[in-house]
């Protein structure tokens, strides 16, 4: 009997260890790999539409979980963007409202949070702003924008480095490589897995030249787009036809324009020369092999052309390079998704496909982003999770880029700041949707005047409609019915037929304003700051004639 005790003994403690043991394991919480590209437009992705690209290794991601049909920004451009990812809150409230503002270092960022909480953190790739990100045990990211050609990187235990290569495969045999060799098995990670491409000025590899430049693709409905009724619209430049870089975007050489006496194709040389330029002498000899046809074709047949015919050509050069540059990405996510499989850990780990906003593919006759109109304002964002997210699932709920933070922190378990603004998607992705309500989300766009010259707005959204507001100098309002709009071509504002509708969401806006601490304080805040620095300091790609205008009406005004 005595015996029987002991051993009974032995055998509760040896439970009740191992039981204390598998609360404590931190390997128990899921893996977090976010996979986050620049200005890659869900219209890019085979799973959202495949008349351009097939991208069949992200697709895996939307077949083993969901699609988000809906997600979207809080403003389209590339580091608030960034900003909000890493926060959890919107621009005015993290101070990161545009590409010139620094990003105030005492915000409190996710990979902090998961970091204390016990995962191992790492970052590869893209960020975009500062050169010591917090809350990381491992990183190497490009400076800025990053070159596509043989790039620099700065680490966090190296200090600044060059690698020979194309940046996509770079950026992956990093990220493999830490998988491989730092990956603490014990420990649940996040990794963040950044890619520069598809941003501009769009190299693609080598090994995808011949195949995309020999390419033709289907335009875009709107590629004409006369912008009647939207002044905004009409006053950007980011046309196609007027705003690319005949070298640096179109790839046609500063010596092929020399010599066609055609003073009207500026040359940008100095853009051309810091991407084309650090290409060794294989890779320039290849990128040449395909690049001097189209060259010697554009100089042949340039004087025939007319604007129709100009912009037809412009967006097929601006396409291919641009999908070329997708083709690596895809490839590469595909690398990185095999590691996962072939080394069991799928099963516990949460993956995530983003881009940091969405871009136009030629619609309304554009390529950038910006504006809150969809090819902008909505991001492709495909999750899977096993054993938690159907497979092959889609959700039209309106979501946002501000949502990720708290998502990763409750997939985590850890407690999310009371000052983070978004709301986890863990239950859209669990298919609890009694805990999932919002109707409508905030948009802000800051950078103006500056670069592509779009007016700054704020807007609210629903999924039937957009309620838009310009006002910096421009000062009118759009409504957008996205059900029987979805070109977004028509303002319907002050329509009769849209009375009821435009009171409802006007009021709806001031309280989602109110809701996220938005005001036009803050703007006029904004305002004079950015008017301030440029005064003091310039800003790259600021419109310097505008300015002056709006400079000179701002005294008026205050007279």
């Amino acid at each position: 009997m005595k015996n029987f005790i002991y051993i009974l003994g032995i055998a509760t403690l040896l439970f009740i260890g191992c039981d204390s043991k598998k609360e404590e394991t931190p390997s128990e919480k899921p893996n977090i790999v976010f996979i986050m590209s620049d200005d890659h437009a869900y219209q890019a992705i085979s799973a959202y539409d495949n008349s351009l690209i097939e991208t069949p290794n992200i697709d895996r991601i939307a077949k083993m979980g969901m699609l988000f049909t809906n997600a979207s920004v809080t403003n389209s451009i590339c580091a608030p963007s960034r900003a909000v990812i890493l926060t959890g809150k919107h621009s005015h409230i993290n101070g990161k409202v545009d590409n010139h503002f620094p990003f105030d270092t005492t915000n409190v960022t996710f990979p902090q949070i998961l970091q204390k909480a016990g995962y191992q953190t790492a970052m590869f790739g893209k960020l975009h702003f500062g050169n010591n990100p917090k809350g990381f045990d491992q990183f190497k990211i490009l400076p800025g924008q990053g070159d596509y050609y043989n790039p620099d990187f700065i680490t966090k235990n190296e200090g600044e480095i060059n690698v020979k290569g194309y940046v996509t495969d770079i950026i992956t045999d990093m990220t493999l490589n830490w998988l491989k060799t730092e990956r603490k098995q014990e420990d649940p990670f996040l990794l963040m897995y950044l890619h520069k491409a598809p941003h501009r000025a769009w190299l693609m590899a080598e090994r995808h030249m011949k195949e995309f430049t020999n390419r033709t693709f289907p335009e875009p409905s709107t590629l004409f787009d006369n912008y009647e009724g939207r002044p905004a619209a009409a006053e950007a430049e980011m046309s196609i036809l007027k705003h690319l870089s005949w070298t640096s975007d179109n790839k046609i050489y500063p010596e092929t324009i020399d010599a066609m006496n055609a003073p009207e194709l500026v040359i940008d040389e100095g853009r051309f020369e810091n991407s084309v330029g650090r290409m060794d002498t294989k890779q320039l000899a290849n990128f040449k092999a395909q690049y001097d046809k189209i060259n010697a074709d554009f100089k042949n047949n340039y004087p025939a052309l007319n604007d129709e015919d100009k912009m037809r050509w412009r967006y097929q050069r601006y396409i291919q390079d641009y999908l070329g540059t997708i083709k690596s990405v895809d490839e590469n996510v595909g690398r990185v998704l095999d590691y996962l499989e072939e080394n069991n850990l799928m099963e516990n780990t949460i993956i995530v496909y983003t881009s940091d906003q969405g871009f136009y593919l030629g619609e309304h006759g554009w390529f950038d982003k910006r504006f809150v109109y969809d090819e902008s304002f909505k991001t492709p964002l495909l999750v899977s999770w096993p054993d938690k997210i159907k497979p092959g699932t889609t959700s039209d709920e309106m979501v946002q880029n501000l949502d990720f933070a708290q998502t990763f922190l409750d997939v985590a378990g850890v407690e999310q700041p009371s000052d983070m603004q978004g709301e986890s998607l863990v239950p859209i992705l669990t298919g609890k949707m009694e805990n999932w309500d919002r109707e409508a989300v905030y948009y802000h766009y800051y950078e103006y005047p500056a670069e592509h010259m779009v007016n700054r707005h704020y807007a609210i959204i629903t999924k039937e409609y957009k309620l838009i507001h310009y006002y910096f100098d421009l000062d009118y309002w759009e409504l957008i019915d996205r059900k029987k709009d979805p070109k977004e071509l028509t303002n319907v504002y002050d329509d009769p037929a849209y009375a009821d509708i435009q009171d409802k969401l006007h009021k709806e806006l001031e309280a989602v304003r109110k809701k996220y601490g938005d005001s036009d304080e803050l703007n006029n805040k904004y305002i004079d700051t950015f008017m301030g620095d440029v005064g003091d300091n310039g800003i790259f790609g600021v419109n310097k004639k505008k300015l002056n205008q709006i400079i000179e009406k701002r005294k008026s005004d205050k007279k």
